[in-house]
């Protein structure tokens, strides 16, 4: 079946499929990590610590290398 495929479309689908895996995990990263310490990451945002602050943009930066590595090793 994924033979038939076009190769473009196929990659397309790896960097989609891979793409929403790496969210989801960085989804359940926060999650892990909200219940192993004793505070809410939403909470400490809205109060104005800097270090969660920091933390996030750190994933967030994960999340977009993890992403383009996704997608630059699928379309090749």
């Amino acid at each position: 079946m994924m033979s038939d495929l076009d190769p473009v479309i196929l990659n397309f689908l790896y960097a989609v499929i891979g793409s929403a895996l790496t969210i989801f995990s960085m989804w359940i990263g926060c999650k892990i990590f909200n219940r192993m310490f004793c505070f809410e990451i939403s909470e400490e945002l809205h109060n104005g610590n800097v270090a969660i602050g920091t933390m996030l943009a750190g994933m967030f930066i994960g999340i977009g290398v993890a992403t383009g590595l996704v997608i630059g090793l699928g379309l090749n």
